[in-house]
């Protein structure tokens, strides 16, 4: 894993016992599961909306790149919350490399 996504998941799990008025994380930590999937699928839709008006432009591909962060980030704090790491998402996607994405769709959708 990362340097970065590993120093993020620290911070992410310190968060935990934070004061929701001292963090941003621990508030969201606080308000429950629905508000972090509020913020999930608000920064999924920022990503779609940032790609779909993507250019090439510098002030688009930063816009795109600071969009998919924050769904990065958000989907983070979700699995945190849910005592799951960032880790177990890697070791599902190496599972699937040299695996065609037909196949293991067809397996997922069998179990």
């Amino acid at each position: 894993m990362s340097d970065v996504l590993c120093a993020l998941q620290a911070a992410l799990e310190d968060r935990r016992n934070a004061d929701p008025a001292d963090s941003y994380v621990a508030s969201l930590y606080s308000a429950g599961l629905n508000k972090i999937l509020e913020k999930v699928g608000e920064e999924a839709t920022e990503v779609i909306v940032a790609a779909k008006d993507y250019d090439s432009t510098d002030e688009a591909r930063a816009a795109l790149l600071g969009e998919v962060a924050d769904l990065w980030f958000h989907s983070m704090v979700l699995l945190t919350h849910l005592g799951l790491s960032q880790e177990e998402v890697l070791d599902a996607l190496g599972a699937r490399l040299g695996i065609s994405g037909h196949t293991e769709k067809q397996s997922r959708s069998k179990a």
